[in-house]
């Protein structure tokens, strides 16, 4: 019966225990070992998302950390200068008229700002009470020599510009960026001088209408100005109906006169800016004069000496000069400067600080009330 095939379930063969550990049970067992052991590593180790309800409830009433913030850096900006007020560029448009002709002229601003306060240089008022000042005339003709008087001249001097200068928006735009207050020559004609290229000079020859158009071309060459400088007593300062005409246009632009006059008495001038309300001042100092003792320099110590001489029961005394622009001027300033550095009893200002304003003056400022503030 041995021959007889079984029938049934098939028998497997026993493995002893010795066999499993070898072989390629052996081999599946170390690799399902191998990979269990490392998911419970990654699962210690990484950071899993909290749970939908309670943690995620918990973070929200969490304060959120805070976290520094990556911002562009803005390029470095000059810090803009306080000694001149600072205009919007409607401001400013706001004080020029465009003429049917193309000229752009000053004008009082439509809420009352006059350009020859608008445009002033500050100073500090606490200073010595005794002022002296310094207004160089006659600038432009010289490229290097105006770049010197801007760049080297302290702040406080206040330069004239010739009308007919070459660029002289340009010029006048950095001689405020430097702190100086400008002024524009008024364009007289000298029969012993030489006429300045492009430019009609007012003449006691032409009618006063001939002339106040002059004066606006004149004005048009230039924005930001005070006012204007008249350079000497001649026919045209000295006739009443030509000067009239000049002061009544510029008293209605709101621009100031300085009058160069050595004369003692009263000029028909200063009478009008009075009548007018114009903002006026005047000096008979000419600093560079070639006869005086120790010429310029000697010139400038008179100057600081004599205003400030102080008395009992005197009123501080106030002085400016004038001169014509060349290096050795510039260079006779900027020593005395600091001469006048080591003493205080005398401050130096721009021009505006040397103006008188009448009641005239005074009635129209109030019109703008800011205006009176320094």
């Amino acid at each position: 019966m041995a021959d007889e095939p079984r029938t049934g379930k098939p028998l497997v063969r026993w493995r002893s225990l010795a066999s499993l550990l070898s072989g390629p049970f052996a081999a599946y067992g170390l690799v399902i070992g191998l990979t269990m052991a490392c998911a419970a590593l990654v699962y210690l180790e990484v950071d899993r998302p909290p749970p939908l309800v309670e943690e995620a409830a918990a973070a929200a009433l969490a304060p959120a950390p805070s976290q520094p913030v990556n911002s562009l850096k803005l390029p470095s900006r000059r810090p803009q200068s306080l000694d001149f007020r600072m205009l919007t560029l409607a401001e400013r448009g706001d004080m020029i008229e465009t003429t049917p002709d193309g000229l752009r002229l000053p004008k009082i601003s439509s809420d009352g700002w006059m350009p020859w306060i608008a445009y002033a240089r500050r100073y500090d008022p606490d200073g010595p009470a005794a002022r002296v000042g310094l207004l160089m005339i006659n600038v432009g003709a010289d490229e290097a020599l105006m770049m010197r008087m801007i760049n080297e001249l302290p702040g406080e001097v206040s330069l004239a510009f010739m009308p007919g200068t070459p660029d002289l928006p340009k010029w006048m735009k950095r001689a405020h960026a430097h702190n100086h207050e400008t002024y524009l020559m008024m364009p007289v004609e000298d029969p012993e001088g030489v006429g300045e290229r492009g430019i009609r000079p007012i003449s006691a020859k032409a009618d006063s209408g001939e002339n106040v158009q002059r004066l606006r071309e004149a004005m048009a060459r230039g924005e930001g100005y005070v006012g204007f400088v008249m350079p000497d007593a001649g026919p045209v300062s000295q006739s009443e109906e030509i000067a009239r005409s000049l002061m009544e246009e510029i008293a209605g632009r709101g621009l100031g006169l300085v009058e160069v006059n050595p004369g003692p008495a009263p000029t028909v001038m200063h009478r009008l800016a009075t009548e007018l309300g114009v903002g006026y001042a005047r000096t008979s100092t000419i600093l560079d004069y070639k006869l005086a003792r120790n010429g310029l320099e000697g010139n400038l110590d008179r100057l600081a000496e004599w205003t400030g001489e102080n008395w009992p029961g005197r009123p501080p005394r106030h002085d400016f000069g004038v001169l014509q622009p060349d290096d050795a001027a510039i260079d006779a300033i900027v020593a005395w400067r600091k001469r006048l550095a080591n003493q205080h009893a005398v401050s130096l200002v721009p021009i505006i600080g040397h103006f008188e304003c009448r009641a005239a003056c005074m009635a129209r400022l109030r019109a703008q009330p800011d205006q009176l503030r320094p």
